[in-house]
Order: structure tokens, then C-alpha cells, then sequence
């Protein structure tokens, strides 16, 4: 029988049937195209090519597989655990729901990121910041006769940096030194009052820790005044300091416990906990998968990428938000008005909200997780994809939902004897709504319940209302339509209150004063 690959220099099929070449261009040698060997390596590099932009997506469902396998096969005789053999509490842990698993992956944005078609949407956004750029000049050039960039905007916000940056030292090292020492004590093979002494010793520590941490930015962000970049700094440190706190704590402490009896593991290494307050998780392990090398070119460019995005919410607050709210404040108020700021203020809104997720989510974390090498880079899913918004605030930012869900709502279920879901659920908007409440605050300077109300409310509402089981095309986009929108009211409510505080002081400083929203009255 004639060899296959003779057939195919023939231009017959596998089975021996005549095929018919290509027309056109890929005729014949002879018209400038390619032969049949050349288009055969053409076919098979883009079948290799398709293999490699389908293996990304197509990983991540196995591993979702391969982990809902696991979860679902219950050892003989008992029942599914819940906990990974390097825990040293199987029997005390709380035994629902899942627990965190790491793997080597990518960010999903690099993965996207390998298609030409992702990748244009990408160069658009970096045209619109060009644009963003050559509009400033020009505006400069036919109002004020140069060609300069103006940089107030940023320069105003990050002002007093090198003193947030200090307030930074006194709380990582409080947080690198209390938790571990504190560990270390009640871990200590002694009995009687020798241990509870410990304990004590132990508790002060974590007093004090608590205390510089939660005090001390605080106290620096109103007696030196930072602006609002300098606080976002301060703050976030603060949030997730104390994340980090208690997950080692709580990940660590009932296997140290039980070490004292004779179970169990040894206290974690401070190798260990070093490791896990700078890596992009908020979940403790002993330990990570790890890539096998950093990319440095990778790191510098996300970086750059980030800084990028800085720059593009300076001009989007400077040409699309100052003008229209700076003197808002100063005319009387109408629904109409308000209206329409809302209306103006859902672009840059939404424009705001994608270089949070980009700069933070993707760039930042992805940034430090190449320079540490850790392995699991899914920080967030395709959220853009969502069709509820129960799906939408578990895949924008999975490295605060991991934590949520495994510390306050799985331990919330445990508490209650594994009942009251939605109670357990209630918990996680409440806390979530709460924090994101003191963010705002934090960073902004004043006490207005816009994020409170439209996270815990509003959000709460559409939670229980658009749920997974609404998957057409039409709930994507009503999903959209509220977003613009809630961030529009977000954008629109707060700079009037930020401009009306600087228009309308206070004669008097009081309580109510301070949580009063002064847009409400302001009219100079």
C-alpha cells in the first residue's frame, strides 16, 4: 500500500481520493502561492496556534473539575473533608463549603491579552488616553499660549507621601512581629499558669498590634491633613494588614494548639508568614505553587501599566468632572441639576471603575506576584461576563471574596450549626459594605453614606433579586445599565459633597455637622 505522505505530495487524500487544491493565490507554485506542503505547515501552525489560545480557558475547567472531583469523594466511612492534609485540625475546622485551593495560572487578562482582538481593545483605551493628552495640550495652547501638561491634580493628591510612607513602617512592623510572637506564646509546651500567662502575653500583643494599626493612620490622616492618594495609600495598608492578621491567625492557630498536645504541626516558620504579608493573597498557607523564575520585563511593564492608569484618572477628573462640579455648589439646588449631573458623571464613572479593576486587580497584583513568584494569579474572573450580580461580586476581585466567604460566611454557617444561609450571606454584605463605607470615608475626609446604602441596599436587593439561574444576554446588559449608573451617583454625589465642603466650612465643628452632608445646604 502507497505511503500516506506520498498521497499527500500528490495532492490525494489519506484515502486515496483526488483533493482539490486551493484556488486563487494558493494554487500552483507557478501563480505565486503556496504548494500543498506549505499549506499543510500553514494549517497545522494555526491548529497550533488555536491549541494554545483554547489552553487557558480550557486548564481552568479542568482544574474546576479535578477540584469538584476532590471535594465530592468522601473517604470510607466518613465524611467530605474539608481541609487539606497539611491541617492539623481536620476534626475542629469547620466542615462546609470549599476551601481555597492554589494552582499555577495566569491572570485572565493575560491570557486574552495573546488575542489580537483583546489586544486592539487594549491599544483603544491607550489611544484614548493619547487623546486625552493632545486635548490638554491644545487646550492649553489656545487658552494660555504654551504647550505644557499640568500635573496639579496629581501632585495636589499624593502630597505628603514620604509621611504616609513612614506611618507605613510602625504598622507592617507591628503586623510582621505581634501575630507571629503571639503564636509563638500560647504555642508553648507548658502547663498551668506558665501557659495562661502566655495567653495573656499573647492577647496584649495582639491589643497593641490592633491598635497601631487601626489608631495610627488615623491619627496621622487628620492631623496632618493628607490628601486623598496619600490616605488611599494609608488605608488600604490598613485593611490589609489586618486581613492578613486574622487569616494567619485563624489558619494557624488551632494546628499550633493542638501541637501543644502532641498533635498536629509545629507553628508555622516566619519564613512562611514573611512571605504571605507581601504575596497577593489574603488566604495563609504554609506554602505556594511557585513559578520557576521571575520576568522582570513583566513586572516593569505592569508597573508602567499601572502608573499609566494614575495618569488617565487625573485627566478624566480634571477635563470630565472638575468643570462640571467645581461651582455646583454654588447654584441652588434642582432635581434637575442632579439629574444630569448623575447622567455626566456615569461615563468617567465607569471609565474610573475599569482603571481600578485594570491598575489594582491585574497590574499591581500581578506585579508583585511575578517578583515573588507565586504561582496562583487568578485574582479576579470574568466579571464582565456577569449576568446577576451575585456572579459579579464573586468574580471582580477573588482575593477579597476568597477571604469573605471562607472567614465570614463559611465560619458564620459553622457558628450558626450550618443553617441560615441567608443570614451567613447578609453577614458578608454587611461587613463588605461596611469597609467599603470606611474606605470612602477614610480617603475622602467626610462621612456620606453613598457606598453604604448602594453596596448594602441597593446592592443587597439585586443580589437576592438577579440571581445565577438569569443567564441571557439581556440580564449582561441590564447588569451594565446599573453599573454605569451606580457608579455615575457615586461620581456625581461625592465631588458635590467634596466641593460644597470646601465652599461652605463649618463655623463650628460639631457631630452632626460632620455626617451631615453639606451639599444638601451649601448654595454660595
Amino acid at each position: 500500500m502507497e505511503p500516506k505522505a506520498a498521497r499527500l505530495r500528490r495532492g490525494e487524500g489519506p484515502r486515496g481520493e483526488q483533493q482539490e487544491r486551493p484556488s486563487g493565490e494558493g494554487n500552483t507554485k507557478k501563480d505565486g502561492g503556496m504548494d500543498l506542503v506549505q499549506w499543510t505547515r500553514h494549517m497545522e501552525a494555526v491548529k497550533t496556534q488555536l491549541l494554545e489560545q483554547a489552553q487557558g480557558p480550557l486548564m481552568e475547567l479542568l482544574d474546576r473539575v479535578l477540584w469538584e472531583a476532590v471535594q465530592s469523594y468522601p473517604p470510607q466511612g466518613g465524611p467530605v473533608p474539608s481541609v487539606p492534609p497539611d491541617s492539623s485540625s481536620k476534626a475542629r475546622e469547620p466542615a462546609l463549603g470549599k476551601r481555597k485551593i492554589f494552582i499555577i495560572r495566569k491572570s485572565l487578562l493575560d491570557e486574552l491579552m495573546e488575542v489580537q482582538h483583546f489586544r486592539t481593545i487594549y491599544h483603544m483605551f491607550i489611544a484614548g488616553l493619547c487623546v486625552f493628552i493632545i486635548s490638554t495640550l491644545a487646550i492649553d495652547f489656545i487658552d494660555e499660549g504654551r504647550l505644557m501638561l499640568e500635573f496639579d491634580l496629581l501632585i495636589y493628591s499624593f502630597g505628603q507621601l514620604p509621611l504616609a510612607l513612614m506611618t507605613w513602617v510602625p504598622m507592617f512592623l507591628s503586623t510582621l512581629l505581634a501575630p507571629y510572637q503571639a503564636l509563638r506564646l500560647w504555642a508553648w509546651p507548658r502547663a498551668g499558669g506558665a501557659w495562661m500567662l502566655g495567653v495573656a502575653l499573647g492577647c496584649v500583643l495582639l491589643v497593641a498590634h490592633t491598635a497601631v494599626v487601626c489608631v495610627l493612620p488615623v491619627h496621622v490622616a487628620l492631623e496632618y491633613q493628607l490628601p486623598p492618594a496619600s490616605r488611599s495609600v494609608l488605608v488600604f495598608e490598613q485593611v490589609r494588614l489586618l486581613m492578613k492578621s486574622y487569616s494567619f491567625l485563624r489558619e494557624a492557630m488551632p494546628g499550633t494548639l493542638c501541637a501543644r498536645v502532641g498533635e498536629g504541626t509545629q507553628a508555622p516558620s516566619f519564613s512562611s508568614y514573611l512571605y504571605f504579608l507581601f504575596c497577593p493573597t489574603l488566604i495563609y498557607r504554609k506554602t505556594y505553587p511557585r513559578t520557576p523564575n521571575v520576568r522582570w520585563n513583566y513586572v516593569a511593564k505592569n508597573f508602567a501599566q499601572a502608573l499609566g492608569c494614575v495618569l488617565y484618572a487625573c485627566f478624566i477628573l480634571s477635563r470630565l468632572c472638575v468643570p462640571v462640579f467645581a461651582n455646583m455648589s454654588r447654584e441652588p439646588f434642582s432635581t434637575r441639576a442632579l439629574v444630569l449631573s448623575i447622567m455626566h458623571a456615569t461615563l468617567p464613572g465607569i471609565f474610573m471603575l475599569l482603571l481600578i479593576f485594570f491598575a489594582f486587580l491585574h497590574c499591581w497584583l500581578n506585579a508583585f506576584a511575578e517578583m515573588l513568584r507565586f504561582g496562583d494569579r487568578m485574582f479576579y474572573r470574568d466579571w464582565w461576563n456577569s449576568t446577576s450580580f451575585s456572579n459579579y461580586y464573586r468574580t471582580w476581585n477573588v482575593v477579597v471574596h476568597d477571604w469573605l466567604y471562607s472567614y465570614v460566611y463559611q465560619d458564620g454557617l459553622w457558628l450558626l450549626g450550618g443553617r441560615a444561609r441567608g443570614a451567613a450571606m447578609l453577614g458578608v454584605f454587611l461587613v463588605s459594605a461596611v469597609v467599603h463605607e470606611y474606605i470612602f470615608c477614610f480617603v475622602l475626609g467626610f462621612f456620606y453614606p453613598v457606598m453604604l446604602i448602594l453596596f448594602f441596599v441597593i446592592g443587597g436587593l439585586m443580589n437576592f433579586m438577579m440571581h445565577d439561574r438569569h443567564t441571557g444576554p439581556a440580564w449582561n446588559v441590564l447588569m451594565w445599565t446599573m453599573l454605569f449608573l451606580g457608579q455615575g451617583i457615586q461620581v456625581s454625589l461625592y465631588c458635590q459633597e467634596w466641593y460644597a465642603r470646601r465652599h461652605c466650612p463649618l463655623p463650628q465643628t460639631t457631630f452632626w455637622g460632620l455626617v451631615t452632608p453639606r451639599s444638601w445646604s451649601c448654595h454660595t
